[in-house]
């Protein structure tokens, strides 16, 4: 964990989780994905350490969503297509 993520701790998960916010959270996961550093894995977006705390979060709230890990990989697949 990178020492921001010490000071800032972890982002609130919503008291439920809406369809906006599962939308939220794939789009989380999809843009803060893992890159390959010499000092290690980061975040392709804001070059924290890997997952960093938007990555976490969108996974947690899926995780709170009661989704499986094949039904993320297919909301991610799904928001990838749909990308221009």
């Amino acid at each position: 964990m990178d020492s921001i993520d010490e000071i800032l701790g972890e982002l609130p998960l919503p008291p439920y989780v809406t369809a906006e916010d599962i939308t939220f959270a794939v789009k989380a996961i999809t843009v803060h994905v893992s890159e390959q550093w010499p000092e290690g894995p980061r975040c392709r977006n804001d070059r924290a350490s890997h997952p960093c705390r938007l990555h976490r979060w969108g996974r947690r709230v899926l995780d709170q969503r009661g989704l499986t890990d094949r039904q993320i990989r297919r909301l991610i697949a799904e928001q990838n297509v749909s990308q221009p």
